[in-house]
């Protein structure tokens, strides 16, 4: 057994034999073992490490051009949306280094698969839910290492050399790889790692076939062999949790707390002067900060006018934010053209988020909102000091 077959494990379980293969997702090494392993084996069914989402992302490269940055920003969906691209961005920078496109032993998979006339299973969970309960679960100071760490890899990248990607493929490395980020982020850890070993395992177990062999992260492979043995009820797993009640609570106790600092002071100093005052100092601090994040975004001027205007008045509106206003502002000033949904695919560092006009309409309308909920908490304090 070579370096390479380390990474395949045989499981015979009741009148179905699995080859697990563990891969490196940017690796050339994976991908002449898939094919090998596929060729060699001669399954029923090939099973791939991707939802459908996914799936469709990695075989149609024009699927951008489909998207409605528009809707995206009135659904709400923009810190989503640029969290999808911030992980693409991070793998299409390591597999350009490598030299290597990111998830081509997924595609040898499914080619090698069709070739021995196998069926292709997709065994991952939708990528918009994993996201989606990692998000939710998270604790804020997990959020921001996360983001942290995402946007040092894109300002500050490092090349990384093939050798150390082959290195890290080895299960006993692997595993003390999963252990400290599950030290470091365990909420992304359970929803990330722990859950998906969980759904694979029973995707694989639900396969049709007596025989096949499942391309999966090397980093999946002592989980999923782990919950072969465990059936489990997986719809609990595709449901998306609740966002915390006292963010909700907070958008309509915002708009009452400000009005009644503002009648407060006005009735406790009879005085006009000091409710325009406090008025105007509301108004600018909350619009200056939000322009502030859009001037951050590259906005156009007139974008960062719209921010500036419209952040008081949304801060106190739970249903629109000054994201919307100046992300769809941006979107009409400069809307995005053909190359740019082409192109979507392509941005490897954090520039590219501000040459693409789709991604930088995402980031308008992201620091828009962030510069007004700052805003919005340094303002209040500041009104108060007046009464």
């Amino acid at each position: 057994m070579n370096n390479q077959e380390k990474n395949v494990d045989c499981i015979k379980i009741k009148n179905k034999e699995i080859i697990l293969v563990g891969t490196a997702h940017i690796s050339k090494e994976s991908v002449e073992l898939v094919e090998d392993v596929i060729a060699r084996e001669n399954p029923d069914t090939v099973g791939v490490e991707l939802c459908e989402k996914r799936y469709t992302t990695i075989l149609k490269k024009d699927k951008w051009e489909d998207t409605k940055i528009t809707k995206i920003i009135k659904e709400g969906k923009t810190q989503l949306f640029l969290a999808n691209l911030l992980i693409a961005s991070f793998q299409k920078r390591i597999g350009k280094d490598l030299k290597i496109k990111p998830g081509a032993e997924m595609i040898q998979a499914i080619k090698a698969g069709e070739k021995a006339s196998a069926q292709i299973a997709l065994l991952d969970r939708d990528i918009q839910i994993t996201l989606k309960r990692a998000w939710r679960k998270m604790k804020i100071l997990e959020k921001a290492k996360l983001i942290y760490s995402l946007l040092t890899g894109l300002i500050s990248p490092e090349k990384i050399e093939e050798e150390l990607i082959e290195k890290i493929k080895e299960k006993d490395i692997m595993a003390q790889m999963m252990e400290e980020f599950g030290r470091e982020v365990p909420s992304v850890k359970e929803v990330l790692i722990n859950e998906r070993d969980i759904y694979i395992a029973n995707k694989i177990l639900a396969a049709p076939g007596r025989k096949m062999v499942a391309v999966v992260g090397a980093g999946h492979i002592e989980g999923i062999k782990k919950y072969l043995n465990e059936e489990k009820d997986i719809e609990p797993l595709e449901e998306i949790p609740q966002g915390s009640r006292w963010v909700k609570y907070i958008a309509y106790i915002i708009p009452l707390v400000f009005l009644g600092i503002i009648i407060w002071g006005f009735i406790n100093h009879k005085s006009v002067e000091l409710t325009l005052t406090m008025l105007a100092y509301w108004f600018l601090i909350n619009g200056v900060l939000s322009a502030l994040g859009t001037m951050i975004a590259f906005g156009h001027p007139l974008t960062v006018l719209s921010a500036f205007i419209a952040a008081p008045f949304t801060s106190l509106n739970p249903t629109i934010g000054a994201g919307i206003v100046a992300g769809l502002v941006e979107a009409k000033l400069r809307e995005p053209r053909v190359r740019d949904f082409q192109n979507l695919n392509e941005i490897t560092n954090f520039s590219g988020f501000y040459k693409n006009r789709i991604s930088r309409i995402l980031l308008v309308a992201a620091l828009a909102n962030l510069g007004s909920s700052i805003g919005t908490f340094v303002a209040l304090p500041y009104l108060i000091s007046f009464i």
